[in-house]
């Protein structure tokens, strides 16, 4: 290590620069939000104070007190009484504007829970331009694709899909059962003329506690991004037209160093 790199390590607090168990994708038991220091939770436990509808769009967003999925009744549909509540559902019928939070993030480690209706669709966008699908893959015997739970999703150009990283394995649990995402990300690099020097990178994304992703760069947004260019810091966005999904346990922070296996 040379001593530039050094001094810029030593920069780092200590307790930044020290690698977390919880990274090399086996079950430690609570989320790791619990169990380490540095997270901060994108939901306030009350209501949607932090996010903001895409575009300024009409939303159906709201934070519920518990989430019900009937597997008999209705398979494609999710409810539950409004409230105060770390939980949040896109509405009533699963077609909403999407929702953006309205700080912005660089590098960054991020955790959430989701849960979907059969066959719902939706997608967590880093940045609000680089996707990690939500879908229900479960059961799924057909070849892994990008647009399947846990794929990096892929760009869109002269109508047709581009590029994108299907996921390693089918990790997804069942319609009605809360999943989890833990996902390490790189932002895009820019010299001080403003050109990319290097491309957004997911370092690595865990999906139900299991490696579905390693290493994936993302040449440039991908479909259905935010109307906004690539830069150093951009906000989350999570997608709300396609189908009924709720949300849980949302934290992130700043990236620190991985553990390779």
């Amino acid at each position: 290590m040379n001593r530039r790199n050094f001094l810029a390590l030593s920069a780092i607090p200590l307790a930044a620069q020290q690698p977390s168990h919880i990274q090399d994708g086996e079950a430690h038991g609570d989320p790791p939000f619990m169990q380490e220091s540095g997270w901060t939770p994108l939901l306030n436990g009350r209501d949607l104070s932090g996010w903001i509808p895409q575009d300024q769009k009409p939303s159906d967003w709201y934070t519920a007190q518990y989430v019900r999925w009937e597997r008999l009744l209705g398979p494609t549909r999710l409810s539950g009484p409004r409230g105060e509540s770390g939980v949040m559902i896109n509405g009533p019928t699963g077609r909403t504007a999407n929702f953006v939070t309205s700080a912005k993030h660089g590098d960054i480690e991020l955790y959430l829970e989701y849960l979907v209706a059969k066959g719902s669709n939706s997608g967590v966008y880093l940045h609000g331009l680089y996707e990690i699908q939500i879908f229900d893959s479960y059961g799924s015997s057909e070849p892994l694709q990008s647009s399947d739970a846990g794929g990096i999703y892929h760009r869109w150009i002269n109508e047709q899909g581009v590029g994108g990283s299907a996921p390693i394995r089918n990790a997804a649990r069942r319609p009605g059962e809360w999943q989890s995402y833990q996902a390490w990300f790189r932002a895009p690099r820019f010299d001080a003329a403003g050109k990319k020097t290097a491309n957004a990178k997911f370092l690595r994304v865990l999906h139900n506690g299991l490696l579905v992703q390693e290493d994936v760069e993302c040449e440039g947004p991908t479909r259905a991004h935010m109307n906004h260019p690539e830069a150093a810091q951009n906000p989350l966005m999570l997608q709300g037209d396609h189908g009924p999904v709720a949300f849980r346990n949302l934290h992130w922070r700043p990236l620190r160093p991985l553990i390779h296996r």
